[in-house]
């Protein structure tokens, strides 16, 4: 035996041993839980598995097993009497027929008894089914045998009450059963109604005698019988009740007499039942609050023309949701004050979407535009489709809100009244001039609101109220969720923004309108233009910013209308609108607005726009904007883009006015930058000495050398090469004196192409003169020698690299 195998031979025995030891510990493991179960489960457990195996987990409990085969099994009994009934039912005589029923019936319902005294409550309650169904069959046979000629509906109910009353009594006497009460609750919703259509009532009758059955089920969820009675009669109340609902407001809409005594039995019915079922009491409230609502409105409304149906609906909606005052007095429960409070609002915010086609006329109305500016044509009256008493429901929606209190009611107030103003142009047709003014005071009144002042007390987000914690088995579910985090609301920036943002919608609606009129136009773009002024200076944070920005616009728009009415063209109108941005960047050093800042350079991007059709006035325009940069940039906080957009404006008015005048030297256009260029870089190169002479001087120096040698080389003239040749030696000159990199290589760079092309021609000329040999020998020539001095002339090639490196 080897006692010192090999590294490796080792470790694949030492993992072979591990792997045997863990295979040993499961089978352990498994053996030790069985035997736990043996110890501790009940007697008749099945019996141990052969070792080491371990038994799969039972899919299927026992009983559970059991109740599936009870229930095939009492399903085909049931089918198989159902077969018999209907199909070999003529092949018995009639004593035959009755004997087999009456026998199959009584076993089937008297066994029960039986197997419930012997504990075996599943195959009683499957035998019960099965006895519950025979008797179904029973009064199938004995209409078909004993009673032919009766009416099937009356028959059907007679024979669901007998059936209720016997199914009633069984369960009553074999209290084990949970099947027969429930079957009895719902035969007893099967009489009334059809009794009612039996006797040839209408559908109100057949909706009458629904809420009575539904009456009885609630008066047995206020008794405690067992669960699934009171869920039972619950389900079959709230259908039976929702027919008769749907049934009276289809008939509060065509007989509004006959639908309102209907609708207010229904009404009483879930009032009742709110309190039987108190989970579900705030929704039946809900619920019986529509169908007030819906009762005292229908006669109302057919009483009325038809333009007032809404806010007849509206106002009987208003007053229920005003019940909430009397419950401080203690007789209206709080679950029935909240669902009246629902269905109120529910009713008032139906109707208030009804009245928004008006508030969406009004304000985009004049931006459905046909006709050219100042034309005319919304100078009279334009008729609507729209009721006058969409005005009156926003009306009655914005005092309701107000009347409500809190944060948001007021708010919604504030919503509605903007809307209501909105809306009276379109709703009553109001004249051309009558339409400005309104949509005027509604932008007053939102600017205002947006200004309001609030102090402290009015940021501070209100605390949310904590919701009262159901009774009953809603309490955990209802506690998870008003447990969440609420994101509180600060009144005063609520009322802010939503008073910027009325307003500037009102204010775009009046300028549209507006434009109609040259008179109107200049009017509204005044009024404009104070409103947002006053808010701009009384306002703050982005209120303010906003306020200042449409007060920017609403002045370009003055200036604007001021030069079409002068008949001035376009390029004219532009160098008038340059008097904005240059008010916009006077009035900064007062009032600093980063809004009215941005929109003034809008304003004059837009005149520079206007002025590019004529290139003269292009170049004053340029020259105008690039004087109100260079006063900007005395700001220490707009110093840097100030300064840059100053220098390119005065560059393009310089090219501008340089191209009117039919300049072609590309040195016109260029030394106006190379020299602002070049002393920038001085100055820099002053105030840090370190910086490269490629970053302050070479864009200066590369902006005219670049473009002049470009000409030079198409120019036959010998004037451009010498003036051209003379800056660079003095550019190349001045980079070797200074020591600075980029003069010394741009210069000299230039110098020698500019010295290539004025050698071009003769040297052109000299090849043309030399023998054909001469050439190639002269280059194989100069290579030998450079081939002998190789080393000499590198050694000077990384000289001149090393103290151009050490330039700056």
């Amino acid at each position: 035996m080897d006692m010192n195998p090999p590294p490796v031979e080792e470790l694949r025995r030492v993992d072979a041993e591990l792997a045997r030891l863990d295979a040993r510990r499961a089978e352990l493991l498994a053996r030790r839980a069985w035997l736990l179960g043996v110890l501790y489960a009940p007697a008749g457990r099945a019996a141990a598995p052969p070792f080491p195996g371990v038994a799969a987990p039972a899919e299927t409990s026992p009983r559970g097993a059991q109740n599936v085969l009870l229930t095939l099994g009492g399903i085909l009994l049931a089918v198989a009497a159902l077969a018999f009934t209907l199909v070999s039912w003529g092949s018995m005589g009639i004593a035959g027929r009755s004997a087999v029923l009456l026998a199959v019936t009584s076993a089937a319902l008297a066994a029960p008894a039986v197997l419930l005294r012997r504990g075996l409550g599943s195959t009683a309650e499957a035998v019960g089914a099965l006895g519950l169904v025979l008797t179904v069959l029973d009064a199938y046979a004995l209409r078909r045998v004993a009673l032919p000629g009766t009416d099937g509906l009356g028959y059907t109910a007679a024979a669901a009450a007998v059936l209720a009353g016997v199914w009633g009594g069984y369960g009553g006497l074999l209290r084990g059963l949970r099947l027969p009460l429930p079957a009895a609750v719902v035969a007893a919703q099967l009489p009334l109604p059809l009794g009612a259509l039996a006797a040839g009532g209408g559908p109100a009758v057949v909706a009458w005698a629904a809420v009575l059955t539904a009456a009885a089920d609630v008066l047995v969820l206020g008794r405690p019988p067992r669960s699934e009675v009171r869920v039972t009669a619950g389900v079959s109340a709230g259908v039976l009740a929702a027919w008769a609902l749907l049934t009276g407001a289809g008939l509060s809409l065509t007989a509004p007499w006959t639908g309102a005594p209907l609708l207010l039995g229904c009404a009483a019915l879930c009032l009742y039942a709110a309190g039987a079922a108190r989970p579900a009491a705030s929704t039946l409230a809900t619920v019986a609050g529509l169908a007030l609502v819906a009762a005292v409105a229908g006669p109302a409304r057919a009483a009325l023309p038809a333009e007032w149906a809404v806010p007849v609906y509206v106002v009987c909606g208003l007053a229920l949701a005003a019940l909430w005052r009397p419950v401080r007095a203690g007789w209206i429960p709080e679950a029935v004050r909240g669902g009246f409070g629902l269905a109120g609002g529910v009713v008032a915010g139906l109707g208030v979407l009804w009245a928004l086609p008006p508030v969406l006329a009004g304000l985009l109305g004049p931006a459905d535009r046909s006709a050219g500016l100042w034309s005319g044509t919304h100078a009279a009256p334009v008729p609507a489709d729209y009721p006058a008493t969409a005005a009156l429901v926003l009306l009655l929606g914005a005092v309701a809100a107000a009347t409500a209190g809190g944060p948001w009611g007021r708010w919604g107030a504030v919503v509605l009244g903007w809307s209501l103003l909105m809306a009276l142009p379109v709703a009553l047709e109001l004249p051309y001039a009558a339409g400005i003014a309104v949509r005027l005071v509604a932008t007053a009144a939102a600017l205002g609101l947006a200004v309001r002042p609030g102090g402290p007390a009015h940021d501070r987000p209100e605390p949310a109220p904590v919701p009262e914690r159901p009774e009953g088995a809603w309490g955990a579910s209802w506690t998870a969720v008003t447990a969440a985090p609420v994101v509180p609301v600060a009144p005063g920036a609520l009322f802010a923004w939503t008073g910027s943002a009325a307003g500037t919608a009102s204010a775009v609606s009046a300028l549209l309108l507006a434009l109609d009129v040259r008179a109107a136009t200049f009017g509204v773009l005044g009024v404009l233009l104070a409103l947002f002024t006053a808010v701009a200076v009384l306002g703050g944070g982005a209120v303010r910013e906003t306020a200042a920005g449409a007060a920017v616009l609403a002045a370009a728009g003055l200036v604007g209308a001021g030069a079409a009415t002068a008949g001035l063209s376009g390029a004219a109108a532009g160098l008038a609108l340059l008097m904005v941005p240059a008010a916009t960047a006077a009035l900064a050093v007062r009032v600093r607005s980063v809004a009215a800042e941005v929109t003034g350079a809008t304003v004059g991007a837009l005149a520079l726009a206007l002025t590019v059709p004529r290139p003269a006035a292009l170049a004053l325009a340029l020259a105008l904007g690039g004087v109100i940069a260079a006063a900007t940039a005395l700001r220490a906080e707009r110093r840097r883009a100030a300064s840059w957009t100053a220098g390119a404006l005065f560059l393009a008015a310089a090219w501008v006015r340089l191209a009117v005048w039919g300049v072609t030297v590309p040195e016109a256009y260029t030394l106006p930058v190379t020299v602002p260029a070049l002393v920038v870089g001085l100055l820099r190169r002053r105030r840090d000495p370190a910086a490269s002479s490629w970053a302050a001087y070479g864009p200066g120096l590369a902006a005219t050398l670049v473009p002049s040698l470009a000409a030079v080389w198409s120019d036959p003239h010998w004037t451009r090469p010498l003036l051209l040749g003379a800056g660079a030696l003095a550019v190349t000159l001045l980079g070797a004196r200074f020591r600075l990199q980029a003069p010394l290589v741009l210069g000299g760079a230039a110098l020698v192409l500019v010295a290539a092309h004025e050698l071009a021609p003769y040297v052109v000329q000299l090849v043309g003169a030399l023998p054909r040999w001469l050439p190639p020998a002269a280059a194989g020539l100069l290579l030998l020698a450079v081939g002998a001095t190789y080393e000499r002339r590198l050694r000077e090639a990384r000289a001149l690299r090393g103290r151009l490196a050490r330039m700056r």
